[in-house]
């Protein structure tokens, strides 16, 4: 079974996460809101099913899981076919990119981010998310990885390793944040925002490409 599987057979399953974990979701989406630009042509890699792409504002959104397409075009991202190591956009054409929580099923980070690098214009703006394994959440999830139809088969990253994946790849690191501080998705009430790493088990890192 390829990282794709999953979510092809069980994109339902996925997008109703959202509506069970909102308030987990909404602080995700609140943590990223202060790092993707408002303005100019925007891409998420590894779009899903739009939870972010639509309600950021993020125009145009890539996924191989066509299922997973259908419920992105239906909340009004153009949604694409391609997987995230070799994106099917010309060079230099965005002027932002988003990836949330793709970093951990990719089957090569060092090539999404150089494909990333590639689609966005001199400066452009690549913003990802993800779930730190060092936090407290993160070796939750690894201890449970087996339990999950969609974190089996992940390779999370600590936030130290994205951010030399990041320098390396040709991007220049603007600022992190994060938010969820516990260890379960499971939370009753919106989680704040807060600069830094390192307590927070979602972690957002702005960074620009370098020219």
């Amino acid at each position: 079974m390829t990282r794709t599987a999953p979510f092809e057979r069980h994109h339902e399953q996925y997008d109703e996460w959202f509506e069970r974990h909102r308030a987990a979701y909404v602080s995700e989406l609140l943590a990223l809101r202060p790092f993707v630009p408002v303005q100019g042509r925007g891409l998420e890699i590894g779009v899903g099913t739009a939870r972010f792409a639509a309600p950021l504002g993020v125009q145009v959104g890539v996924d191989p899981a066509a299922p997973m397409l259908t419920l992105a075009r239906a909340r009004a991202v153009r949604a694409v076919a391609g997987v995230a190591e070799a994106l099917p956009f010309a060079s230099a054409v965005f002027d932002h990119a988003l990836v949330v929580t793709t970093i951990c099923f990719v089957d090569s980070p060092q090539a999404m981010l150089a494909e990333a690098h590639r689609v966005l214009a001199p400066g452009g703006r690549l913003v990802i998310g993800f779930i730190d394994r060092d936090s407290e959440l993160g070796q939750h999830y690894l201890a449970h990885r087996l339990e999950s139809v969609f974190y089996r088969d992940a390779t999370f990253h600590s936030a130290s390793e994205v951010n030399g994946l990041l320098r390396d790849s040709g991007f220049e690191i603007r600022a992190w944040a994060q938010t969820l501080f516990g260890g379960s998705p499971d939370i009753p009430e919106i989680q704040p925002l807060q600069p830094g790493s390192g307590t927070g088990a979602f972690v957002v890192v702005a960074a620009d490409r370098r020219t």
